[in-house]
């Protein structure tokens, strides 16, 4: 039998000698990761963080720094079978920007997208792995696609393909900010 973590076990808080070797000073965004057997799948299917703390077999911390994007994977399921499943392309925020307050992700981040269900997380991940496909980090693709996507997936129309054109584009006008 897998064991499940309780919110009132010791061992599910974020111990502070295990982020003390990240600078106070630094405006890092933290992402909890976990797996449990049959149970929960927390894991990130692009972004690059600037270092995973481990916390014990079953979970670890995820931080990165601001503008980061990064797409978290939400899974649970219990002796019935699957009980939610969530995609959230995330972008990692600063001090004093904007941000919503999520579970798991402290102090927060820009949501860029946010699909549940067993229609639309297959469906945004089909879209990232033509990404992919096309030589791609998703991680670098413009912040305006993800949005459009959650827009016309709450809409349900047709999402958009991202281009190695509008890649390019994203990429010159980075290059001038």
């Amino acid at each position: 039998m897998s064991a499940v973590l309780k919110p009132s076990d010791p061992a599910s808080h974020v111990r502070s000698d295990v982020l003390s070797s990240v600078s106070s000073d630094a405006p890092l965004t933290r992402v909890a990761l976990a797996f449990v057997a049959e149970r929960i799948d927390l894991h990130l299917r692009f972004g690059l963080p600037l270092r995973t703390l481990p916390l014990d077999r079953w979970r670890r911390i995820a931080v990165f720094t601001p503008g980061a994007v990064l797409c978290r994977i939400r899974w649970e399921a219990n002796e019935h079978g699957t009980t939610l499943r969530q995609l959230l392309v995330l972008q990692a925020c600063g001090v004093r920007e904007h941000m919503e307050r999520i579970a798991g992700i402290q102090p927060g981040a820009r949501i860029l997208l946010r699909a549940e269900g067993e229609r639309n997380v297959p469906a945004i991940l089909q879209c990232i792995a033509a990404i992919d496909a096309l030589g791609i980090d998703p991680a670098t693709c413009s912040p305006a696609y993800w949005r459009i996507l959650h827009n016309r997936l709450a809409a349900r129309l047709a999402l958009p393909a991202y281009t190695a054109e509008r890649h390019a584009a994203w990429m010159a006008g980075a290059g001038l900010r």
